[in-house]
């Protein structure tokens, strides 16, 4: 069995290809079959920044057992293929994912959007301007705005990526002392640690600078399609309170808190987003 076989339910499938997003950035798209033909929607999953596939393992098993799902690695990523100098800003970021659904689902499919932290953030950004709407968005975690402290934006700007090694565990002890419940959570921190002992340094520092003066706040009330926020109330880093915000301001936003990082990584999310997605497909 492969590697990205561990991420399938029995008898699904699972195809790894590059895509064109644009003449200059070609991303990694992971598509996974279930073993029998349904008529739930197409899912397009854009996961969050820098993040490993391997943090949605139990998400993708239970996923691929009923629903096609398009899993993006978005531009920031190791995998992702670029050409020359682009920018990494949400707005650019989402563009790309307009792009690879332009080809990836046929106007008359019905299909979801799955997104995580800034892949959350980037969907919210182009939400109101699709030209083919989804049924829903599932969004975990998404990130209103992106709060670097003036002391670690300096440290970033001065930065040179191939001493990444020095940086790497600052940023970890950032984490854990300010940012995280290390005694609530240790799963999330520890993939955390997996995602920056995994990362791009070129990249990162890119993206970092491009994403600390952005908001959110000014797009939702133009959303118009469903969207179900999945947050936790233990998971300090991504600050809940601001999603039930977010909820708030959405014309059809539904929060579900699963308390945990972990619990929003789990089966049982799964399950929850299901019942959303049926209440939503009756109504």
């Amino acid at each position: 069995m492969s590697f990205l076989e561990t991420f399938c339910a029995p008898g699904a499938t699972v195809r790894d290809e590059m895509m064109e997003a644009s003449d200059s950035v070609s991303l990694r798209v992971l598509t996974f079959t279930p073993p029998k033909k349904t008529d739930n929607p197409v899912i397009v999953f854009v996961a969050g920044w820098i993040s490993l596939i391997d943090g949605w393992k139990h998400v993708l098993l239970e996923l691929s057992r009923e629903f096609v799902v398009h899993y993006i690695e978005t531009r920031e990523k190791g995998t992702s293929q670029i050409r020359g100098k682009v920018g990494y800003s949400v707005e650019e970021v989402g563009g790309d994912v307009v792009a690879l659904i332009q080809q990836l689902v046929p106007p008359d499919q019905e299909y979801l959007i799955l997104g995580s932290s800034l892949g959350a953030t980037a969907v919210l950004d182009f939400a109101a301007d699709l030209e083919h709407q989804p049924v829903c968005h599932v969004l975990v975690g998404p990130n209103a705005e992106f709060r670097i402290p003036p002391v670690l934006r300096i440290v970033i700007k001065l930065f040179y990526p191939p001493f990444w090694f020095v940086l790497r565990p600052v940023i970890k002890w950032y984490l854990r002392t300010f940012r995280m419940e290390v005694d609530a959570d240790r799963a999330q921190y520890d993939k955390y640690c997996r995602t920056l002992d995994g990362a791009d340094p070129w990249k990162l520092k890119s993206a970092a600078v491009a994403l600390w003066d952005y908001t959110v706040w000014d797009k939702l009330p133009h959303i118009t399609t469903p969207v179900l926020i999945v947050g936790a109330s233990r998971d300090k880093l991504h600050e809940p309170e601001l999603m039930e915000r977010m909820t708030r301001l959405l014309p059809f936003g539904t929060y579900l808190d699963m308390e945990t990082n972990t619990g929003t990584h789990s089966r049982e999310m799964v399950l929850e987003m299901r019942r959303y997605l049926d209440e939503v497909r009756s109504a």
